[in-house]
């Protein structure tokens, strides 16, 4: 059986604090039919956050020569994955708030042969410490994507999340601020299945959050809006493009 390629990126932007111990921290060999490197998609950092990088052992670091975004950082891992060879690409975010040791788990739908795209959701697992306007937020943007799609979704906002090849190949990004509502927009309307995965949640303790309340309230709504006005094709999935061998059990992904 042929390996599933897996790339987890990662965009930055002036995260030297806690890059490397999320590097570290990625699982590379939970599978003998997995093989996963690691990417890097440093977003104009002006600190020491590629050569932290380096050292906790990225197999690539692509930069960009300004700060664009996040959304520009995601769009381009998304990128650089299909371009590399990726059969699944992997997103978590720089800032140790999500745990990288369970990214077997959210693949685990996508090697079953369930879903194409899924989401670490905190809202099925855990948000202790997350503060009440956060929280708030997450709620009510998560609920007008459920609206939008008719679909239950509990933790629109995510930071990690894994996508098909398929999905890599077909996900639109219509902004740069922002990537996390449009994207599960964009793929759950052209046909792609989406699975929550309930994950460990733990408060950013190094760095600063790019997030400010105002410029995404003004950013994400009308990017929402623009994406569900845009006409979208429906793809043909190949459900059985990333399943592993039914003798491999879900015990032994997981481990």
């Amino acid at each position: 059986m042929k390996k599933q390629k897996v790339i987890v990126f990662l965009p930055a932007h002036n995260e030297e604090l806690s890059i490397g111990e999320v590097i570290r921290k990625i699982p590379r060999n939970f599978h003998p039919f997995v093989s996963v490197e690691v990417l890097v998609i440093d977003d104009g950092s002006t600190d020491e956050t590629v050569q932290v990088a380096k050292s906790a052992g990225a197999d690539y670091i692509y930069s960009h020569e300004r700060n664009k975004g996040l959304g520009a950082a995601v769009r381009t891992g998304l990128q650089h994955c299909v371009t590399l060879g990726a059969d699944i690409g992997v997103m978590i975010d720089a800032d140790n708030e999500y745990p990288a040791d369970q990214i077997p788990q959210l693949l685990e739908p996508i090697f079953r042969g369930e879903a194409d795209y899924t989401m670490g959701s905190r809202f099925l697992g855990t948000i202790q410490g997350m503060k009440i306007h956060r929280r708030i937020g997450n709620y009510c943007f998560t609920f007008l994507q459920s609206l939008l799609l008719r679909k239950w979704i509990y933790d629109g906002q995510s930071g990690m999340r894994a996508f098909s090849r398929q999905a890599m190949e077909n996900a639109e990004i219509i902004h740069d601020y922002n990537y996390a509502q449009v994207i599960t927009l964009n793929l759950v309307r052209k046909g792609f299945r989406v699975q929550e995965i309930p994950i460990t949640y733990q408060v950013r303790t190094k760095g600063e959050s790019f997030i400010k309340f105002k410029s995404y309230m003004s950013s994400v709504l009308p990017a929402i809006l623009k994406e569900m006005k845009r006409p979208v094709k429906k793809v043909k999935i190949n459900v059985h493009a990333h399943k592993i061998d039914d003798s491999y059990s879900q015990e032994k992904i997981s481990s």
